[in-house]
């Protein structure tokens, strides 16, 4: 079904683009929201990502890579962002109800509250590969060779650059108990 909505897009379908990417829009802007950290920017790159997507479609080689393609550009989109804004933005990352294992359990609101923020900031430190791997990862639970496809780098690549996001969250973390 994807791919015949792809191919009617490339062939100028306006509806069928518009059908294509409308059940992706909502988790395009919370991958966005999780890189960026800042909603109205979540917006803003989606929608620039989304007017990229519909220019640059007649250079999609192959409609059954749509979405790894579609999801390149929105993370280009975000880094494209991030590098505009030029200064440091706190963003809020929900913590899952489980706790990480080996990690202290929160005694209350505001032992998670205190987490929450500990997070934001060490993610914060991160650059936007770095964030775009977690949150590709941990956030859209997408594997590796999908990450690496939609990223356009080697699996090998993605993976060692994951496990290198994830140390230097870590390290960010112990800095800032």
């Amino acid at each position: 079904m994807t791919v015949e909505l792809v191919r009617r897009a490339l062939d100028g379908d306006v509806d069928a683009f518009e059908e294509l990417v409308a059940g992706r829009i909502e988790s395009m802007v919370r991958v966005a929201m999780a890189i960026l950290g800042n909603e109205a920017d979540a917006r803003d790159a989606t929608q620039d990502a989304l007017a990229t997507i519909w220019r640059e479609l007649p250079s999609l080689r192959q409609p059954e890579r749509f979405a790894a393609w579609a999801d390149r550009i929105l993370v280009n989109r975000c880094r494209l962002t991030l590098k505009r804004r030029g200064r440091r933005m706190l963003r809020e990352i929900a913590l899952s109800s489980e706790d990480p294992p080996g990690a202290p359990a929160a005694s209350g609101p505001e032992d998670v509250a205190l987490r929450r923020h500990a997070l934001a900031a060490a993610f914060e430190e991160l650059d936007a590969e770095a964030r775009a791997l977690l949150v590709l990862h941990h956030l859209a639970e997408l594997p590796l060779v999908e990450i690496a496809a939609r990223l356009g780098i080697p699996v090998g690549t993605a993976k060692s650059r994951l496990h290198a996001a994830r140390q230097r969250l870590a390290r960010a973390l112990e800095r800032d108990p």
